[in-house]
């Protein structure tokens, strides 16, 4: 009988202890380590693991010499050296999305995963989904003319209440939803984004933007728009208006339309309606597996595939603070 794989986890927040620590415990894995600068999350995670070392700085935790895998969930604006240094030693490396707030420091971490050679993935969760699967299955072969991401959400607070409402620090729905929109975008068409520029309306007495209106150009020519939108009205039960997709993208053949997790249409046409399905979990299985086997070759998106769905969206944002200047995509990779 093979030994379970030993992961440590960087971050130890809700979301690592309602998701991301269940599925890799699901998924045959043994937690070895958690750290945390946060001494209650640090305790309640402690509690899922039951014989798991617990370190204040990940630093140390890193000087544990039973660790196989890294699983890197800590909001972007803290991140450091962490994931370097893991790399170095010979760790294989899960980032949560989005990976850094520069692109600079996630070159850093993917030069030292590239030189190390260990296996690598970030958690755009939705390429496991079998709806987005099939999505990209019926694109195949199309000629796209246009894609379009919007959502919806309730209005930010005046007063922030936590690290989430300062925008310096998490972007906003722009960037944490941004990233997965972008993804998806790459993901179903096949294709990278060339140009970024976006317009953020920010007023003053509000501490996030009420809209973010992106726009991108595909390495095709074809052209994309992402909207988030922050509004006072009814905004649905899945942050969009009744009835109308998340994503629609138009080709010359017809009109592919994504409503929620639940269904595709084609010309308004239902043509697959989705079964439940959690895509967390089978991305933390698959990623188990490929340490396991030694493989990467299941994982949908290692780190370096990751960072041209990371590097648009912060492109965007540089645009937005510019006046909506386009911004090369390339170019700003290598800034």
């Amino acid at each position: 009988m093979m030994d379970p794989i030993r992961i440590a986890f960087y971050g130890c927040g809700n979301f690592a202890q309602k998701t991301r620590i269940p599925n890799v415990l699901k998924a045959g894995a043994q937690i070895v380590g958690l750290s945390d600068v946060n001494a209650r999350s640090l305790q309640a995670a402690a509690e899922l693991c039951p014989g798991a070392q617990i370190f204040e700085d990940a630093h140390e935790m890193l000087e544990y010499d039973r660790i196989d895998a890294l699983y890197s969930i800590v909001p972007a604006f803290v991140r450091t050296d962490i994931e370097i240094i893991a790399a170095r030693k010979g760790i294989h490396v899960f980032s949560e999305k989005p990976q850094a707030m520069e692109m600079s420091l996630g070159r850093k971490i993917e030069k030292a995963i590239l030189g190390s050679g260990v296996l690598s993935t970030v958690g755009v969760r939705e390429r496991y989904r079998p709806l987005f699967q099939e999505a990209r299955k019926w694109l195949m072969g199309k000629k796209i003319v246009h894609a379009r991401f919007q959502s919806v959400s309730g209005l930010p607070p005046f007063v922030p209440n936590s690290w989430w409402d300062e925008i310096e620090k998490s972007g906003g729905s722009a960037l944490d939803w941004g990233i997965h929109a972008t993804d998806y975008f790459r993901y179903l068409t096949g294709m990278n984004i060339k140009t970024a520029q976006a317009f953020y309306h920010q007023p003053t007495e509000y501490t996030l933007p009420l809209s973010s209106s992106i726009h991108y150009c595909f390495s095709s020519g074809a052209t994309a728009s992402l909207n988030f939108i922050k509004t006072g009205g009814n905004i649905g039960s899945q942050g969009m208006p009744a009835g109308e997709a998340w994503f629609k993208i138009f080709c010359e053949e017809g009109v592919l339309s994504i409503h929620g997790y639940e269904r595709l249409l084609v010309d308004e046409t239902i043509f697959y309606e989705a079964e439940p399905f959690d895509p967390w979990a089978e991305q933390d299985r698959v990623f188990i597996e490929a340490i396991r086997k030694g493989n990467s070759q299941e994982l949908l998106s290692d780190y370096s595939d990751s960072l041209y769905s990371l590097a648009p969206i912060l492109a965007a944002w540089e645009s937005s603070r510019r006046g909506g200047e386009p911004i090369c995509v390339e170019s700003y990779m290598e800034e």
